[in-house]
């Protein structure tokens, strides 16, 4: 008899979804982390912007963040029931943070997030890796779409710089104190979404060359499915 190991339970934390300005054309954020990590998982998705959270903490084993508009210093009630919740999870539990969850995991765990003077970050960006983990391919830069004004801005107690740019400084943050890996960029966000979520940003309203610029950046290769594997034996390690 084969002991068939049983699929991961992986809760996924809805805190955004595509504007409605793209028109329903594009699966929910939730969606895109699944098609990000792949099979043999088992995934469960709750939109926490609606009130939305797991019976009981403990049933999953990871839980990813997605991304939002939001902000993690906005005083929306979601958002701080969020924080709470990381915290409160037991510190076995794997966590994965994608832009606002990168940020949220920073200032749940005693990080601080800011909006950048630094100002927009749109298009494709490369974050050169500083120090290599175990469950990363090579030591290779990693180049991933963006959209993002806010920043981590100070490192939580125990969370050391995985990868980072002069842009992002703090681009892909992990854990010592736990099984916790987050990325400032978009792993999840497919071409096609990341050029319709660029064309047309509001911050082309003021920025119009940041726009353009941006989806010009985004017509090179970009290595999300490389990210994916990190992820994906991030999950798996001990």
């Amino acid at each position: 008899m084969h002991n068939e190991k049983k699929p991961m339970q992986i809760g996924i934390l809805e805190t955004g979804f595509p504007p409605e300005r793209l028109g329903g054309r594009f699966p929910s954020y939730g969606a895109m982390v699944e098609a990000l990590i792949g099979d043999g998982h088992a995934y469960t998705c709750f939109d926490v912007t609606a009130g939305h959270w797991p019976a009981a903490s403990d049933a999953f084993e990871a839980y990813v963040i997605t991304g939002s508009p939001a902000s993690v210093y906005d005083a929306t009630p979601w958002v701080a029931d969020l924080l709470t919740f990381l915290r409160d999870l037991d510190r076995t539990t794997k966590l994965v943070g994608l832009c606002f969850g990168h940020q949220a995991l920073a200032q749940a765990f005693g990080g601080r997030v800011e909006r950048s003077a630094r100002g927009w970050g749109l298009g494709l960006h490369a974050y050169e890796v500083i120090e290599r983990a175990p469950f990363m391919d090579d030591g290779r830069a990693i180049a991933i779409p963006v959209s993002h004004q806010d920043q981590v801005v100070a490192l939580p107690p125990g969370a050391r710089v995985l990868a980072g740019s002069a842009f992002t400084p703090y681009g892909v943050l992990a854990y010592a104190d736990r099984p916790a890996l987050s990325f400032q960029c978009h792993p999840e966000f497919r071409p096609d979404y990341a050029r319709a979520l660029t064309d047309g940003h509001r911050a082309g309203e003021r920025h119009p060359a940041l726009v353009r610029d941006a989806l010009a950046s985004l017509e090179a290769s970009a290595d999300n499915d490389r990210v994916a594997g990190w992820i994906r034996r991030f999950l798996k390690s001990d």
